[in-house]
């Protein structure tokens, strides 16, 4: 295992243990760049209207089309890394 995708998986495990919920526009981030570094360009139909959630997490993932695996797992682990502080 690369140490890029160990220290990705620490901040995975990471994110789930922060002592406070981040805002909702960080959610959106992090789902975004997760997605991202795990399974690459956003694929599928945009959700429909009524799939609010659903349709601003596609949006986001979508936002970051052609970013590569490697730089969207370094963009999460430093976007954790200052949730932590």
């Amino acid at each position: 295992m690369s140490d890029l995708k160990a220290r990705f998986d620490d901040a995975v495990a990471a994110s789930k243990a922060l002592s406070e919920r981040p805002d909702n526009l960080t959610l959106l981030r992090i789902y975004a760049l997760y997605k991202q570094a795990t399974q690459g360009d956003a694929s599928g139909e945009r959700p429909g209207m009524t799939a609010m959630v659903e349709r601003a997490k596609f949006d986001a993932w979508a936002m970051l089309k052609g970013v590569t695996p490697d730089a969207a797992m370094t963009s999460y682990i430093e976007l954790i890394e200052s949730l932590k502080r």
